[in-house]
């Protein structure tokens, strides 16, 4: 079989294949003794350290100890060819030991490098002792070499250590980055959405306050034909009738726009959140016509009272529960939960309706954005704004077909913005 793109490249040439290949032929160079099973075991070891890197097994907690224990045997061999205890390769046990620190744990590494002296000690036990004696100065030269491999071992073990903690700090450090660059960018959001609002608020104001006139003009010239004309000409009172209707309509239609576009003032207090859903859900229970959807209450006996405007915030909910009311079928059920937060409490508001599409999710809680045929797309905006002056948020789960989550989160103080 083919190999793909991907073997294709990591079986390429590297920079540091290069090196290897170099530093081991400079070893075969220099070496005094150069004998067939030396440079056979130099040539093992290159291979060994160029493959490594190339093979995933060998990055695995086994795998890494396999190529550690490879590389023990091969400069075990290498001393041993090349002088035994008297080899000027006794450092080339060094490079399992590296390994080890890079890939192991301080245990791996202790492991490890316990076995490195231990098999460079070994080599005394072979000894022909009767052709051979240790005089004190070999001793301390042996002592010197075993503490020179401990000190260079210990020492590469705090530098990958150094290596692992910096890395790590860098790792939170780009995670805290991430974070702030997410919080910005959704400081960045609000802000612009809040200029928008309070743009489209001073023209809705002054557009509402322009439209009460001539709409109390309206009505009262309506009132009075009403008033002029016979009992006989039901067309005419007809008509005037609907002239009143549309009237009140559009006037609270206004109503609406004024309110959305007047500054909030919040009067907070301790306010039990169970006690405001049950008065908003009894308060659209008593609508005409009720809604016909059954609500179930999953409140948790650990939400604390918190700071809030409660008329206003008992507003929002209704506002809530009416879009899910409408939202759900007939003989639909409604999920109304709360559960505290560690600087607050969370209110969840459940339908099991149509869902909101994915597209529609960014706008629904701008001004006179609707997907209703009679909606004025402000009911989401008016709650939104509520919750924004609380210091709260409103938060969306929909998925077409499976129903939608409303999520509004208060902090446990009160947070009230100009």
């Amino acid at each position: 079989m083919a190999a793909t793109l991907t073997e294709r490249v990591a079986w390429r040439p590297r920079p540091m294949d290069v090196v290897w290949v170099v530093l081991f032929a400079a070893l075969a160079v220099a070496s005094p003794i150069r004998n067939e099973a030396e440079m056979e075991l130099l040539a093992l070891l290159a291979v060994v350290q160029i493959l490594e890197p190339r093979i995933p097994f060998l990055a695995t907690r086994r795998g890494a100890l396999l190529s550690v224990g490879i590389k023990l045997m091969l400069g075990y061999l290498l001393v041993g060819v090349t002088g035994a205890i008297n080899s000027t390769y006794y450092l080339i046990l060094l490079v399992p030991v590296v390994s080890a620190v890079t890939t192991m744990g301080a245990l791996g590494f202790a492991v490890v490098s316990f076995f490195a002296c231990g098999a460079y000690l070994s080599f005394l036990l072979v000894l022909d002792w009767n052709r051979y004696q240790i005089l004190p100065g070999d001793v301390r030269e042996l002592a010197l070499r075993v503490l020179l491999f401990v000190v260079l071992a210990v020492l590469m073990h705090q530098l990958a250590a150094s290596v692992r903690a910096q890395s790590q700090q860098y790792l939170e450090t780009a995670k805290q980055l991430a974070d702030a660059n997410r919080s910005l960018a959704e400081a960045e959001a609000a802000v612009r959405r809040s200029e928008r609002l309070a743009a489209i608020g001073q023209l809705m104001a002054g557009l509402a306050h322009e439209l009460r006139n001539p709409l109390g003009t309206m009505k009262a010239s309506a009132e009075m034909l009403l008033k002029q004309l016979p009992e006989g000409e039901p067309v005419p009172r007809e008509l005037a009738g609907y002239i009143r209707e549309e009237v009140d309509r559009t006037n609270s239609l206004v109503t609406r726009f004024l309110d959305f576009a007047r500054p909030l003032e919040l009067r907070p207090s301790k306010t039990d959140v169970n006690e405001l859903l049950d008065a908003a859900i009894s308060q659209l229970q008593r609508r005409t016509p009720a809604p016909d959807v059954t609500f179930y209450r999953n409140y948790s006996p650990d939400v604390h009272p918190v700071m809030m405007d409660g008329e206003l915030m008992e507003r929002v909910f209704y506002n809530l529960l009416l879009n899910a009311a409408e939202a759900s079928p007939a003989g639909g059920a409604i999920t109304v939960k709360t559960r505290p937060l560690a600087d607050g409490v969370e209110v969840a508001v459940i339908d099991r309706g149509p869902g909101i599409d994915t597209a529609h999710l960014e706008n629904i809680f701008n001004p006179f954005f609707t997907t209703k045929p009679t909606g004025t797309g402000l009911g989401l905006a008016i709650v939104s704004k509520i919750v924004d002056q609380h210091g709260g948020k409103v938060l969306v789960e929909s998925e077409p077909g499976q129903g939608t989550v409303f999520r509004v989160r208060l902090g446990s103080q009160a947070e009230v913005r100009a």
